[in-house]
């Protein structure tokens, strides 16, 4: 079969050469190659092509044997709370990468092969009127951290399990707590018997409030991952950066009355935010205009917010028994300040928690502006990081 595909692909070379090569689509394996290999984008016309070739060989020959397959991990009142399973189609007992999305809590969903979620957060504010902290073009097709996930697991031969959580505002903090809790409890027990999954060796990643949920998972589920990665998270939940109306352009070229955000969503329970019949950016544009996101994903009062969300704070929970944690964070985040990774860094360290923070200097969210050379670095250690974790005993 191989050979087969060598003679194909030698085939498709040749044909290439009388072609753009811009033309190819082979993102989602090429992106762990190149952050692996430190990217091919100046190669010779010839080298280029060769790695183009075998790169499709090893992708289909992979892909042909990787299974997805979607599962309720838990259901409340009739909802169901769904997970996304990747794995080889095979019975080997396999590590696990769990991929905690983003969105403020507010937005996304499970689906590894969509555009990242607080990429879809900010393309549904920017049609409502508002303001992109990135051009339109680099949100609809950049190389997420996703996506390099799930390619590098094809690559190393592990499972990807990405789950769903209740969203705010319908659902509050506590219960939103809850599902992360359930899901590693499912993990477990009769996920790992139903996908052949290896329990003892779990490491967590996460972006923005999916990188905050992540560092949850160091103190608040029973399965205690082997460590975790955290990517411009955050530790504090009543900082000034949330609590406090936000002064960045991005969220004030146009105001978001009450009344609209409120006009976004009907209530229903929703863990996917493509079932919201609004926009749940507008909401989230709403909360950072008005300092309201502690209080409207809490579901807590603001004379008693401070108090009430200690439990679900991991800067104010960190104790020595913590996972190994990796921290990556734009230092020019107008999101979530980069000042919340330190403030992690420094807890860890009082605490005796390896971990290790590494800045992308003047990267904004998601390390737009970040230097592109120092993002694939950036990507490469978290790919050695999580080897290295996956693999001790």
């Amino acid at each position: 079969m191989r050979l087969l595909l060598i003679i194909m692909g030698t085939f498709v070379a040749v044909v290439c050469l009388t072609k753009p090569t811009e033309a190819r689509d082979y993102a989602s394996w090429c992106a762990y190659y190149n952050f692996q290999h430190g990217g091919a984008t100046n190669c010779g016309k010839m080298r280029r092509l060769i790695f183009q070739t075998f790169a499709f060989i090893d992708r289909f020959a992979v892909e042909t044997s990787f299974k997805k397959t979607t599962v309720a991990y838990r259901e409340i009142d009739g909802h169901k709370i769904l997970a996304v399973v990747y794995r080889p189609q095979d019975t080997t007992i396999r590590p696990v990468i769990v991929w905690i999305h983003g969105g403020a809590l507010i937005t996304g969903n499970r689906d590894l092969e969509k555009p990242e979620d607080i990429t879809r957060l900010l393309l549904a504010f920017a049609k409502a009127g508002g303001a992109l902290i990135m051009d339109n073009r680099d949100l609809e097709n950049r190389e997420d951290v996703a996506r390099f996930l799930l390619a590098f697991a094809k690559a190393e031969g592990c499972a990807i399990v990405s789950i769903d959580y209740r969203l705010a505002p319908e659902t509050k903090l506590p219960d939103i707590i809850s599902d992360i809790e359930e899901a590693f409890r499912w993990l477990a027990g009769d996920g790992a018997k139903q996908f052949h999954l290896d329990p003892r060796r779990i490491v967590v990643v996460g972006e923005s409030a999916g990188g905050y949920l992540t560092l949850v998972t160091g103190y608040r589920v029973r399965l205690k991952p082997k460590a975790l990665v955290a990517l411009y998270g955050f530790g504090d939940l009543i900082g000034d950066w949330s609590s406090k109306p936000s002064p960045y352009p991005n969220y004030n070229l146009r105001k978001i009355s009450r009344e609209e955000a409120e006009s976004q969503t009907d209530g229903t329970v929703i863990s996917d935010s493509d079932e919201r019949k609004g926009e749940g950016g507008l909401i989230y544009m709403y909360y950072r205009q008005n300092g309201l996101w502690p209080e409207g994903v809490s579901g807590f009062a603001r004379s008693t917010v401070a108090d009430q969300i200690t439990p679900f704070e991991p800067i104010r929970n960190v104790t020595p028994s913590w996972p190994p944690t990796l921290l990556i964070h734009g230092t020019g985040d107008t999101d979530v300040p980069y000042e919340q990774s330190e403030l992690m860094a420094t807890k860890f360290k009082e605490k005796g928690v390896p971990s290790t923070l590494i800045p992308i200097e003047h990267g904004e969210h998601l390390f737009e502006g970040g230097d592109p050379q120092k993002i694939r670095e950036a990507y490469k250690a978290m790919g050695e990081f999580i080897k290295e974790h996956l693999n001790s005993e």
